[in-house]
C-alpha cells in the first residue's frame, strides 16, 4: 500500500508541476469578454504573465512581451513571482521524493527515505498552495471587474484556459503532498516497529545467554 502511495504521489507530483509551468507560460490568464451582442468580434485580447497578444477574426494572433515588469498590475506581478516559486517548488519535491523512494538507493537508512519522502510531499503542498493564490485572486479581479458597471465593456474580461490549468494543477499537487505524506508516514510506522522488534529480540537474547 505504501509503495502504491509513492508511485501515485510521484505520478501527481510531476503532471501537477508540469501544469503549472503550462499555465505559468499561457497567454490566457485573461481573455476578451464578448458582451456587447455583435456575433463577429474583429480581434480578440488575450493577457499572460509574460506576454499579451491579440487573435483576429481571420485567425491571425501577434503576441508582445511585456516591456517591464512594473508596468504590470499588482495582480499580475504576483501571480508571476508565486508561480515560478510553485513551479520551482514543485521540481524539488519531484527531486526529494526520487531520493527517498524505494527504487532508489540515493539514501540507504529507511528513516531517512520515510522523512525524504515526507518533505517531498510537504513541498508538493506548498507548492499547490502557491499557485492556488494567484489562481484564485486573479479570478476574483476578473469576475469583479466583469460585473463592475464602471468598468467599460472593452476592458471587461474573463477567465482564461490559463487558470482552469492552475486550478487542475493545484489540486494534483495537494492530492501528491497527502499521498506522499501517508506513504511516509507507513514508512515511517513500519522502521519504527522493526526497530522495536528487532531490539526486544537482541535484549532477549542477551538476557538469556
Amino acid at each position: 500500500m505504501s509503495g502504491c502511495l509513492e508511485i501515485l504521489g510521484m505520478a501527481l507530483n510531476v503532471g501537477g508541476t508540469l501544469l503549472v509551468m503550462v499555465a505559468c507560460g499561457l497567454p490566457t490568464w485573461k481573455v476578451s469578454a464578448h458582451i456587447d451582442g455583435n456575433i463577429v468580434v474583429a480581434q480578440s485580447f488575450w493577457d499572460g504573465l509574460w506576454m499579451s497578444c491579440v487573435v483576429q477574426s481571420t485567425g491571425q494572433m501577434q503576441c508582445k512581451l511585456h516591456d517591464s515588469m512594473l508596468a504590470l498590475s499588482n495582480d499580475l506581478q504576483m501571480a508571476r513571482a508565486l508561480t515560478v516559486i510553485s513551479a520551482v517548488l514543485g521540481a524539488l519535491g519531484a527531486a526529494l521524493t526520487v531520493s527517498g523512494a524505494r527504487c532508489t538507493n540515493c539514501v540507504s537508512m529507511p528513516s531517512t527515505k520515510a522523512r525524504a519522502v515526507m518533505s517531498g510531499g510537504a513541498l508538493c503542498v506548498a507548492s499547490g498552495l502557491f499557485v492556488l493564490v494567484p489562481i484564485c485572486w486573479m479570478a476574483n479581479n476578473i469576475i469583479s471587474d466583469f460585473y463592475n458597471p464602471q468598468v467599460p465593456p472593452a476592458s471587461k474580461r474573463e477567465i482564461g484556459s490559463a487558470l482552469y490549468i492552475g486550478w487542475a494543477a493545484a489540486a494534483l499537487l495537494v492530492l501528491a503532498g497527502a499521498a506522499l505524506g501517508c506513504s511516509g508516514l507507513q514508512d515511517s510506522k513500519a522502521t519504527h516497529t522493526e526497530l522495536y522488534r528487532n531490539g526486544f529480540v537482541v535484549e532477549s537474547l542477551s538476557s538469556y545467554s
